[in-house]
């Protein structure tokens, strides 16, 4: 709204340019339109105020007065566009909001640190494409040397991820007390998703349980995307075995285990898609170029090599990243 005191101002620095017409003056009226975009002072009570501004400068002749009528006019429209972009800016600035407490809660539900045990290293890197991931990992504390390792793709993005992810962590959290079989555990979380969500979404997960004494693996995969075995004797990668209906498809669905058991050297790599969905120009990535690039970091420690692998495929992608992107390296040593 447009008060006295303001009014008493516009016609001052009206004067004063009438009188000079410099820059001073030019540099006042423009600090003065910055303090008016920050009132919400709408196109149309600018030209009214400059009308009545003129009005107690001096006599305006009839046709001058008559103008400002039809500039009100035109500049009501200029008026509805300004109301319309400020409301979509405080909508916009509400939903930023609310995206940083959904990053800051999804943050929150990520392992802080990785579990360490001897002779096996782990490494890790969690990249989101945007501000809030669909990327899920997690490991869980078992008995007896062993830990289960959790790692989840979950269908779209933004606060509806965000909260699916945080019903698969409270019931990794309550499962995860009970030590099931990594079949076991992806057939109560199907039945937690699907009775949860949105039919329209689903998540998948391999979840598996490593035995820091035998060095064995055991897993089962719901619609995942498999990962890579390395064998150091070999010098090769192989494709990890297993399959089973992504969580919230099917409420009857059935999971294979599968066990691997590490020998010194060998690395086990666990993904979701945004790895292997690394685009070059206008192909995406094959599974054995991206084996190829594996290769060259085999040789490095578990947190050398997963960083290698995303720096290659980040320079590749000419770093645009299509998708959320999450590698796990666990190395034998």
């Amino acid at each position: 709204m447009v008060t006295r005191s303001f009014q008493e101002e516009y016609v001052k620095i009206l004067r004063d340019y009438l009188s000079a017409q410099g820059e001073d003056q030019l540099y006042g009226a423009q600090q003065l339109g910055k303090w008016m975009l920050s009132q919400d002072i709408s196109p149309e009570e600018i030209t009214d105020l400059h009308a009545q501004a003129l009005e107690q400068l001096g006599e305006v002749p009839e046709f001058v007065r008559s103008s400002f009528s039809i500039l009100t006019e035109v500049m009501i429209e200029y008026g509805n566009e300004h109301r319309s972009v400020n409301s979509w800016r405080n909508r916009h600035q509400q939903m930023e909001s609310e995206i940083a407490v959904a990053k800051a809660m999804q943050q929150s539900l990520l392992p802080s640190e990785v579990p360490v045990y001897s002779e096996l290293e782990i490494g890790v890197v969690s990249i989101a494409a945007k501000q809030i991931s669909g990327d899920y990992y997690d490991f869980i504390e078992q008995s007896e040397g062993r830990f289960g390792v959790a790692i989840a793709d979950i269908t779209g993005k933004g606060m509806p991820a965000a909260m699916c992810m945080s019903m698969v962590k409270y019931g990794l959290d309550s499962l995860g007390q009970m030590e099931l079989g990594p079949d076991e555990m992806l057939h109560h979380l199907n039945r937690i998703v699907g009775r949860n969500i949105d039919p329209s979404m689903f998540v998948t997960m391999m979840f598996g349980s490593y035995d820091s004494k035998k060095h064995c693996f055991r897993y089962a995969m719901a619609g995942h995307e498999p990962g890579f075995l390395y064998r150091s004797a070999e010098g090769k990668f192989y494709d990890l075995e297993g399959r089973g209906n992504a969580l919230g498809l099917c409420p009857n669905s059935e999971y294979e285990v599968q066990e691997i058991c590490l020998e010194i050297n060998d690395v086990l790599i666990l993904l979701t898609d945004g790895v292997t969905e690394c685009k070059n120009n206008r192909y995406y990535l094959q599974r054995e170029e991206l084996v190829h690039h594996l290769q060259k970091e085999v040789g490095e420690s578990a947190q050398k090599m997963a960083n290698g692998l995303y720096n290659r495929l980040l320079l590749l992608s000419q770093f645009n990243l299509l998708d959320d992107y999450t590698m796990i390296v666990l190395r034998r040593t």
